[in-house]
């Protein structure tokens, strides 16, 4: 059986599977410098991980949707509708207040990063035996590689970071639940790690390299950066990087670079002159003019206008201005499912 590759095994080592393992590496290489780099150079890691990767990779939808005569057409109905519903409830949320609008949106992005991992899972088992106990485990590790860090932030004490705010998340501090739950998930990945070496080594004589290491990397970047740094940059790099990068790798592989010149349409001209930056620098223009409107018209912390104030049109403002976000977040669990299983 050959290795199920989304792309070719360099590229997907590279942009899909590599980046929790190299960001990872380069925490422990340089973990002395990292607190120096956010003190002194939190403008340009603002400007590299939130808006060229965190934010870009909102926009990747837009080359599977918006931008793909064909795929419009097929859901119409849903990518006109969407953004309107979800301007429309996050109006509703920030009137009850800034917290409320953003607590919702943080769980709904916490449930869309771990669907993610999941998804890149079911993509690399797609030539796997659909038995039923393997699918199980394969499921139960992936959540299990996300459901604890996250129920560690919860249950634990306070972090140094945020997912957008403060106080977004629920909290409650019992050591005796995050001990036990502990336990469990070493016991899940225990049995993840016995079950995949008699399958290998006995049952099909096949390992899955690509599918087992992202289920390797889920589990170290989202340990390493929730539960075992407490630090803001680290939890940063490891999130957005792990996240934003895999994902607009897979747009381009899958809607850009797979298709012939026909099923591209007008996008053919991206894959023809040197595509891959011609997208990059379509998604880092447009994620760049989405935080240039957050920062003056919201946070005023990296780019801010002192003559003119905008302040009071928060209220319309936000809910606007989260609409590529919340939209992406809800749109990713339809237009993969296909391909996703």
């Amino acid at each position: 059986m050959r290795q199920p590759w989304i792309h070719k095994a360099k590229t997907d080592f590279l942009f899909i599977i590599g980046p929790s393992f190299f960001v990872l590496a380069i925490i422990f290489l340089f973990q002395d410098f990292i607190s120096k780099i956010e003190e002194q150079y939190s403008f340009y890691t603002w400007l590299f991980l939130i808006v060229f990767i965190d934010v870009a990779h909102v926009y990747a939808t837009l080359f599977k949707t918006y931008f793909v005569k064909d795929e419009f057409e097929k859901r119409k109905k849903l990518l006109t509708i969407l953004p309107v519903i979800c301007f429309s409830i996050g109006f509703i949320l920030f009137a009850f207040g800034g917290i409320v609008f953003w607590s919702f949106l943080a769980y709904v992005a916490v449930y869309h990063f771990i669907r993610q991992q999941y998804g890149f899972m079911r993509l690399y088992a797609r030539n796997e035996n659909k038995a039923k106990l393997s699918v199980w485990i394969d499921n139960l590790t992936i959540y299990s590689s996300t459901g604890y860090p996250m129920l560690y932030w919860f249950l634990s004490s306070p972090r140094k970071f945020n997912w957008f705010v403060e106080n977004e998340f629920f909290r409650f501090h019992n050591q005796t639940i995050l001990t036990i739950a502990f336990w469990i998930y070493i016991a899940i990945l225990s049995i993840y790690l016995i079950y995949i070496l008699h399958s290998s080594s006995i049952k099909t004589r096949f390992f899955n390299i690509p599918k087992n290491s992202i289920i390797l990397g889920t589990a170290l970047s989202w340990y390493f950066g929730i539960v075992y740094f407490n630090d803001d940059l680290i939890f940063t790099l490891l999130n957005v990087i792990s996240h934003g990068i895999p994902y607009m790798a897979l747009v381009y592989f899958r809607e850009i670079d797979g298709k012939t010149d026909s099923e591209l349409g007008k996008l053919r001209h991206l894959k023809k002159y040197k595509g891959i930056f011609i997208y990059a620098i379509i998604l880092l223009c447009i994620a760049f003019a989405e935080e240039f409107l957050w920062e003056v018209f919201v946070w005023n912390e990296n780019i801010s206008f002192e003559v003119i104030n905008f302040s009071g049109w928060e209220f319309l403002a936000v809910p606007l201005l989260s609409v590529p976000q919340f939209t992406h977040y809800i749109l990713d669990g339809f237009i993969w499912k296909s391909k996703k299983g």
